[in-house]
């Protein structure tokens, strides 16, 4: 039997079509802070975002792949906050951006009060609390 992994947090990383616009959006419309920025001959190649513990770097894709490819197929990313109102005051936020949600905030029969949403480049998250049981 092997050793249990002793892990500190989980990284995320994706990439952009528009750095700065996905910025702005993960700011002005989920509410991280941008903790850096990264920059290459003068251009913003990356940022760190984070809210509380949960970090995520946003990187500018560089197009090799194709523009229009799907990202983040069969991905989802789960925000955790600690209350409800904090759940339905992200999604307050995300609409007033201009963001769109895939569903409103709702309590869910597995306990937890959340909705889900797409970033700018398609990546699906959700914003989620434990319900007081």
């Amino acid at each position: 039997m092997s050793a249990v992994l002793n892990a500190t947090h989980l990284g995320c990383s994706i990439t952009c079509k528009d750095l700065a616009a996905s910025l702005a959006f993960y700011r002005d419309g989920i509410g991280f802070a941008v903790l850096q920025t990264y920059d290459r001959e003068g251009k913003m190649t990356a940022a760190v975002v984070g809210a509380g513990q949960c970090h995520l770097v946003l990187n500018q894709d560089d197009g090799k792949l194709g523009w229009d490819r799907i990202k983040g197929q069969g991905f989802f990313l789960q925000i955790n906050v600690a209350a409800a109102a904090d759940v339905d005051s992200a999604a307050a936020r995300i609409k007033a951006a201009g963001g769109t949600l895939i569903d409103e905030p709702a309590d869910r029969p597995w306990g937890v009060r959340m909705f889900q949403f797409r970033d700018l480049d398609g990546f699906k998250m959700g914003v989620s609390t434990p319900l007081a049981g």
